[in-house]
């Protein structure tokens, strides 16, 4: 049985560009996820919120809205987020 992922291998996404992008990051503390995204982002404009977090604590998760102005943009904000030491990952 064919699964979604094997549909989607191999396809790009069809996004006409600049369009706004919403990255969900996680880490473990909020405070540290903030500074990670600023040192990421630098002075971009973005938009910031509060999504979930685990039920024990142990991680957090916010949304980061921004402005990307194509896929190689797209792409470098979310490699160098996923690299970032206090994310521990990216959607």
């Amino acid at each position: 049985m064919e699964t979604l992922n094997d549909k989607l291998e191999g396809k790009q996404l069809a996004l006409e560009y600049p369009c706004n992008w919403c990255y969900k990051v996680i880490a473990s503390e909020k405070e540290a996820l903030q500074n990670a995204i600023k040192e990421v982002i630098d002075e971009r404009a973005h938009t910031l919120t509060d999504s979930n977090s685990s039920k024990t604590g142990k991680y957090v998760s916010m949304n980061l809205d921004m402005l990307v102005h194509n896929e190689d943009d797209r792409k470098f904000i979310y490699d160098a987020l996923k690299k970032h030491q206090d994310i521990k990952m990216v959607l």
